[in-house]
């Protein structure tokens, strides 16, 4: 019989606990969900959606003739599309802060 207080390891050891932490380990892998392509599902998705939003508030500015307002609104929607769009500059900007600020990438 097991003591009341054991920890968890110690379980797991008393009862064979590396296979069963092996088993755990390949049943989470075979069903897990095939994630590939669901960045490209959200891009396609919100994509739309974005531009749609950032058209609707910029000619919203315009018509209020908010020049200053209209023009950092398009700066900060230009940034986001870029990030947004562009797959893969958040870990090319990482590397280039990371380099600029001496720290090695390798």
């Amino acid at each position: 019989m097991l003591p009341l207080m054991s920890s968890t390891p110690d379980v797991f050891h008393a009862a064979g606990g590396t296979d069963l932490l092996f088993l755990t380990a390949n049943i989470a892998q075979e069903n897990a969900p095939d994630t590939g392509g669901l960045a490209d599902f959200l891009r396609g998705f919100f994509g739309p959606l974005f531009l749609v939003i950032v058209s609707i508030v910029a000619v919203f500015f315009l018509f209020t003739r908010e020049i200053t307002r209209f023009a950092q609104f398009i700066i900060l929607a230009i940034f986001i599309g870029i990030v947004f769009y562009v797959p893969g500059i958040i870990e090319v900007i990482a590397v280039a802060l990371a380099r600029a600020m001496g720290v090695s990438t390798e």
